[in-house]
């Protein structure tokens, strides 16, 4: 039975985020209610969502390995392989949820509508059913890869053009046969839907058009995956490790010029690489004609800053998405360009009854971050930990956008960077115990039930 005393939370989503929020709530007894637009808990990992919020399609696997993506207290089974398909990734989400008892807490086919902070403190919610539901405490989890972001290009394409975002297969939502196809983009979305379409089964012209070019870090590694060789050194100044792994790129046939692609206009690790063990042999396999950016759209003919031009059927758009709450009102949370000021990820400076879970692009594994950021968010809820004041929190927001993301490119998909090795670490040797501290001096937890 949980204490009186304890704060009635409500948590936005039921992703991998929401989930894990939701059983370190249930771990610590907080009185919890999940809000799920749609039928099923994963997410982006849902494969054909009905809520339109998963990204994955048919081919999908995984590009962290299971042994960097499993949350460290449920790793993935022994059988599964080094990269699971996304039908995997599902299954192991749903086990988590129900060896936990998640579900109990989901109210499903109901999300939330609206979400206004009260006067006094404490949130009042529309949720779809149109009730309006009050809580002490609100978790937003609602993901960060469902609301597509596209390229503008002077001019106009009159093909037909779709983003990655809705991408399933050769097959659907577009026939993609016989076509001349221009991918944009060069993330691992772009890599994986250009390997896929520029099969010669498939009969395609496949062009692939980038703007920044990507270091391009293969998957396997002396037949293991590569990713087991990555772990940063929190105790070392980051600064230094890059450079090491600059200095070492080379011996990974990483830079993209190899393959015909433009040179990165950024040093290894100055912005997200791209994971693909396949995409360099289409490309040295001559299946995909690699292009710089696009200069501008005339028709059916595309032309390229380097002065060439094609035709094409088809542009795919995988470049990225919106960071996006549509249940607040724009005029008073919104992250423009993805920008959004939170204190460890997750603390808005000024609003004790908000914590935001899992919005970070952390390298190289998501799942074990939100994971740390769960344990945070339960000694929060139960008053063991204390964030600074808000100046100090403004701080702190600056001097880690500088450790994380000073050296990367300005770019929307940059603007929320982390390395997860670092930023667990401070978390679980710094800032919960400081935390506590603070909490401790207050006498008090930091949020209560409210009558």
């Amino acid at each position: 039975m949980a204490a009186p005393t304890l704060p009635r939370t409500a948590v936005i989503g039921a992703g991998i985020s929401g989930l894990t929020a939701g059983k370190m709530l249930h771990d610590y007894g907080v009185p919890y209610t999940c809000f799920e637009s749609s039928d099923r808990v994963g997410g982006n990992w849902a494969f054909g969502n009905p809520n339109g919020h998963s990204s994955a399609y048919q081919s999908l696997h995984i590009d962290t390995s299971k042994h960097q993506l499993s949350f460290r207290d449920f790793p993935m089974p022994d059988d599964y392989p080094d990269f699971p398909h996304h039908t995997l990734i599902k299954d192991y989400l749903d086990a988590y949820a129900d060896t936990f008892g998640l579900r109990e807490h989901i109210e499903f086919e109901n999300g939330v509508q609206h979400a206004e902070r009260l006067p006094g403190g404490g949130w009042e919610l529309t949720d779809h059913a149109g009730d309006v539901r009050r809580f002490d405490l609100l978790v937003v989890a609602n993901g960060h890869h469902w609301d597509p972001r596209t390229a503008e290009f002077p001019g106009e394409f009159t093909g037909q053009s779709i983003h990655s975002h809705h991408y399933i297969d050769p097959w659907n939502p577009l026939d993609l046969m016989d076509k001349r196809i221009l991918v944009v983009g060069l993330g691992n979305s772009a890599a994986d839907i250009t390997v896929e379409l520029s099969q010669r089964s498939l009969r395609n012209t496949v062009t692939l058009s980038t703007r920044s070019s990507a270091w391009i870090v293969p998957k396997l590694m002396y037949g293991k995956a590569a990713d087991m060789n990555y772990r940063t050194n929190p105790h070392l100044p980051l600064s230094w490790q890059r450079k090491v792994a600059q200095w070492g790129q080379r011996f990974t046939a990483s830079d993209p010029t190899l393959y015909g692609l433009p040179k990165p206009n950024h040093k290894f690790f100055e912005a997200h690489p791209t994971q693909s063990g396949e995409l360099p042999l289409r490309l040295k396999s001559g299946d995909v004609t690699p292009k710089g950016d696009v200069a501008r759209l005339d028709g059916e003919t595309v032309h390229f800053e380097d002065g060439t031009s094609a035709d094409f059927d088809v542009i795919i758009y995988a470049t990225g998405y919106n960071i996006t709450f549509p249940f607040f009102d724009p005029g008073f949370i919104s992250a423009p360009e993805n920008n959004i000021r939170l204190y460890k990820r997750m603390f808005k400076p000024g609003m004790e009854d908000l914590v935001f879970m899992g919005f970070a692009q952390a390298t190289p594994t998501l799942f074990p971050f939100v994971e740390s950021q769960a344990r945070l968010l339960g000694a929060y809820a139960i008053g063991r930990y204390a964030p600074p004041d808000a100046a100090e929190m403004e701080r702190v927001i600056d001097a880690d956008m500088e450790l994380y993301t000073g050296h990367m490119l300005h770019r929307p998909r940059h603007t929320h960077q982390l390395d997860y090795f670092v930023y667990e670490h401070d978390l679980r040797t710094r800032e919960i115990p400081a935390g506590r501290a603070r909490a401790e001096r207050q006498g008090a937890p930091v949020l209560a039930h409210r009558a």
